[in-house]
């Protein structure tokens, strides 16, 4: 079944202003996140608690992206057993993990503020394709959630032969870059806020 034409003028708007702001939001974030590691130094425990969510998710977003072959079969099998948009669940563990290494509310809001505005509209775009591509998709729905994980796999019906993971479908989808971004970002945590305070008093 087809969604509404009103959902899908209202998902067609969105996305369009997102694609307008991602950008811009991506540069205002930065902005946000240098300022707060120029205001104050993270403190060592709480980089390590940061590690408990940072890990989790780029270990969520490399496992999914070796099971999705995008745009030719429903995957239901590994992650997305268990939830219907595991890189997107990744992406928010490691944005969270970034929030508590700072130590920042606001960090934490414009993140949250960017899952809103870019990730709420393409859910919803990628929700309507694949109800019109696979026949099966309602009933994945009912079985699996969207974004928080239900403990135990979910048993599609005709699928119960399942999937594995494949290194060269995570070599594909480059999710590798994932983890650079996160070593980038550490160090700049504690290599940076250096260079920002020698600058700072020359």
């Amino acid at each position: 079944m087809s969604a509404p034409v009103e959902t899908q003028d209202w998902v067609s708007r969105w996305q369009r202003v997102a694609r307008r702001i991602r950008v811009p939001l991506g540069f205002a974030t930065a902005a946000l996140y240098l300022y707060e590691l120029w205001r104050h130094t993270p403190e060592p425990a709480a980089v390590a608690w940061s590690l408990a969510l940072v890990i989790p998710g780029l270990w969520l977003r490399g496992y999914a992206s070796g099971y999705v072959k995008k745009n030719q079969e429903l995957t239901v099998a590994g992650p997305y057993a268990h939830v219907r948009n595991p890189l997107y669940l990744g992406s928010i563990l490691i944005a969270a993990g970034f929030a508590v290494a700072l130590e920042s509310w606001a960090v934490g809001a414009a993140l949250a503020a960017m899952f809103v505005a870019i990730y709420v509209p393409v859910i919803a775009s990628e929700e309507r394709f694949l109800r019109a591509t696979f026949a099966e998709f309602d009933e994945y729905c009912r079985r699996v959630p969207r974004l928080i994980p239900r403990l135990t796999p979910a048993r599609m019906p005709g699928r119960e032969g399942g999937g594995r993971f494949f290194l060269p479908l995570y070599l594909k989808h480059r999710e590798y870059n994932a983890l650079l971004g996160a070593a980038l970002l550490y160090t700049g945590m504690l290599y940076l806020k250096p260079v920002l305070n020698a600058l700072q008093h020359r």
